[in-house]
């Protein structure tokens, strides 16, 4: 079995206007406990992944990530940049997990973990 997904956010310019139409389209009940207006819905839904929406970090229309966790965030960024892919944040702590963000070779932003998200 591969590494699995868990976590997939949206981030755009209305936070709480996103957390508001996913809490209520899918029923989820979102922790808006978070810095910089993000909120979590922590197995939405019951299933695997947690889900997590809030603002755009540049303020532009946004994009959907999602995150998977890997044993090795700098072997896994090496090989994504061998594949095509290019490194868009470092890995760098995130509260009790380690994360990075990298592109895949069109441009899609993925997320990276080593930690319990």
């Amino acid at each position: 079995m591969g590494n699995p997904i868990i976590h997939v956010e949206v981030v755009g310019k209305n936070a709480k206007g996103l957390q508001q139409f996913f809490g209520d389209l899918f029923g989820w009940e979102l922790d808006t406990n978070y810095p910089n207006d993000y909120a979590i819905a922590e197995k939405a839904g019951g299933g695997g992944a947690d889900f997590g929406a809030g603002p755009s970090p540049d303020g532009g229309a946004g994009q959907v990530t999602f995150y998977v966790r890997v044993p090795d965030i700098d072997a896994t960024l090496a090989r994504a940049t061998a594949m095509g892919g290019t490194v868009v944040m470092p890995k760098f702590p995130a509260g009790n997990a380690t994360l990075a963000l990298f592109t895949d070779p069109e441009g899609h932003v993925i997320g990276l973990t080593e930690g319990a998200m």
